[in-house]
């Protein structure tokens, strides 16, 4: 068994997962990646994990197949042989942005097979290894982060799919908060909001102009690192009373203003 802290991070192949993975082994986690990304086209992206020195695991799998969680979830216990943290990061958009009066049922399936349905699945798996461990390992207290999206709470018509998967991020956190309690396993969330990655590059022009405009208090657009801080938060044992809660890292959209 590691010596090192082991932490899970679905989606850690770029963008925000790959933030907040990069994040955590500066703080001395040994990195297990699950993403259903070809190894060798973001070895990059691996390399910056790497570069903090601590092990790094990666994992080709899809989080909507069973066999694939089983299998990723096994190769952490043998290799690693305990898991810390798991952050719940792995995330699709709609492939093509419908209105709601013209989503499709395969448009619905995708987004909510990976987004919701995998994300429920990958928690339940994990939280039965990390119930287990306790007894197992001293001191353990393992402790599990979702990382939703400002769309848990902010209609956009046009990717209802989008919004319905991560408003049900945001019930999985108070599900597992609640039923994890007893075991000291404590659950979080973080909401992001307008972040830079790969992703949203295509539209920066249209954020920046309505960032400008005052869309969000802090105007400017956040990045993976934002995300990750707010991660390393909960994961620092700092707030060890503090279950189910939220820290929306959106610049302030959140804020209902006048």
């Amino acid at each position: 068994m590691l010596e090192n802290r082991v932490a899970i991070v679905t989606g850690a192949a770029r963008g925000i997962g790959n933030g907040i993975a990069r994040q955590l082994s500066k703080e001395g986690y040994a990195i297990a990646v699950f993403d259903i990304l070809d190894e060798q086209k973001v070895n990059e992206n691996l390399d910056a994990i790497r570069e903090n020195g601590q092990p790094v695991m990666y994992f080709r799998g899809d989080i909507t197949n069973s066999d694939d969680r089983k299998a990723f979830v096994g190769k952490v216990m043998n290799d690693f042989g305990r898991i810390d943290v798991l952050v719940n990061n792995a995330g699709v958009a709609p492939k093509v942005r419908m209105d709601i009066l013209e989503t499709t049922e395969e448009s619905i399936d995708f987004v909510l097979g990976i987004n919701l349905k995998g994300t429920f699945f990958f928690t339940q798996l994990v939280a039965n290894v990390m119930i287990k461990e306790i007894e197992d390992i001293p001191g353990i207290r393992p402790k599990i982060v979702n990382i939703s999206s400002m769309s848990a709470y902010t209609s956009s018509t046009s990717r209802g799919e989008y919004c319905i998967s991560k408003a049900g991020i945001s019930m999985i956190t108070t599900l597992f908060a609640d039923r994890l309690a007893e075991y000291g396993i404590n659950v979080y969330e973080v909401r992001p909001g307008i972040i830079y990655t790969d992703m949203t590059s295509v539209v920066k022009d249209k954020y920046d102009k309505l960032i400008g405009e005052g869309l969000t208090p802090i105007k400017r657009w956040g990045y993976p690192e934002d995300i990750a801080n707010a991660v390393s938060v909960f994961c620092s044992d700092k707030l060890n009373f503090s279950t189910g809660e939220v820290i929306n890292v959106d610049g302030g959209f959140h804020i209902r203003r006048l």
